[in-house]
């Protein structure tokens, strides 16, 4: 069975999610899965193979700090290259956001015009005309 989108969104976006969150405060991987989870839903078992993977990149850098109540604390802070990581990945995230709302609201208003016409709606008629226009279907 396929993965649903949802589940596939959220690994993709993890790693701008996580940069995004050490932009704002160093942190610790356990608060920065809790933050995770609360926000998008994401398991804790996800976030040390990645933090592993961005510090291995050179994204993230780590220091311990003295705990109260047990042992150091390993905590995660960006890197210049994180930073930079960050900004870009962040444009990337909005243009395809975009062009995704785009694709999304002309699909609802397709089907708005096609069903306030009275017409039946056809999942073509849904679809991205471009193909058309390349063949000269139009």
């Amino acid at each position: 069975m396929p993965e649903s989108i949802d589940i596939q969104l959220k690994k993709g976006v993890l790693g701008l999610c996580v940069l995004a969150l050490l932009a704002r405060d160093d942190s610790y991987a356990y608060e920065i899965a809790s933050r995770l989870s609360d926000a998008i839903g994401m398991g804790e078992g996800t976030i040390y193979p990645l933090m592993r993977r961005m510090q291995t990149d050179g994204l993230v850098e780590t220091y311990l700090v003295e705990s109260s109540s047990g042992p150091s604390r390993k905590y995660y802070r960006l890197t210049a290259s994180g930073r930079a990581a960050l900004e870009g990945q962040t444009v990337e995230w909005r243009a395809f956001a975009q062009a995704v709302d785009a694709l999304v609201a002309g699909t609802a208003a397709a089907r708005s015009e096609t069903i306030a016409a009275g017409a039946p709606v056809e999942p073509a008629a849904l679809t991205d005309q471009s193909a058309d226009a390349q063949r000269g279907d139009e």
